[in-house]
């Protein structure tokens, strides 16, 4: 297999919406506090273009990464923060996450990035070992509560 690394195009939006909906489920991510849908990925492909990559493989979308530059006010540093980093499960175990983060890395320092940013659930031993590998530190617990509120109007709770 020969894994190619690039730019994410227009035509890629489909497939990475739907690996993404494969990947980023309530089931299996009960406490996701961002939701994965279509307006997701067509904005930061809008916005962000250069920060949405794929791994493509034989023709076929199989990872993807995305992120967004911001810049804080009054301070000349900017910021990168890896928003969504997504491997087709039939295909993990490939180094291909690795290489999806070392690209974001590098399309970071050329934006002028001095910090990234990611987050993941606290459970996610995967991820934070990859992060972690990568040079990632300084981790900050949050905790991140959801109240759905149409079961509250339903049971009448107050």
């Amino acid at each position: 297999m020969e894994l190619r690394i690039r730019t994410a195009t227009i035509d890629d939006l489909p497939a990475i919406f739907h690996l993404g909906e494969r990947l980023f489920t309530a089931r299996d991510h009960a406490n996701l506090y961002r939701s994965w849908d279509e307006y997701e990925v067509t904005n930061l492909f809008t916005v962000e273009t250069d920060r949405m990559i794929v791994a493509e493989a034989d023709g076929e979308i199989v990872g993807f990464a995305m992120g967004s530059v911001f810049e804080k006010a009054r301070s000349a540093w900017n910021y990168g923060h890896l928003l969504w980093l997504g491997v087709d499960p039939d295909h993990a175990g490939q180094g291909i996450a690795s290489r999806l983060v070392d690209e974001f890395e590098e399309r970071m320092r050329a934006a002028g990035v001095r910090i990234l940013l990611v987050d993941t659930q606290a459970d996610n031993d995967e991820a934070l070992a990859l992060f972690r590998k990568k040079g990632f530190d300084n981790p900050i617990d949050h905790v991140y509560l959801a109240l759905n509120l149409e079961t509250r109007e339903r049971n009448g709770d107050e």
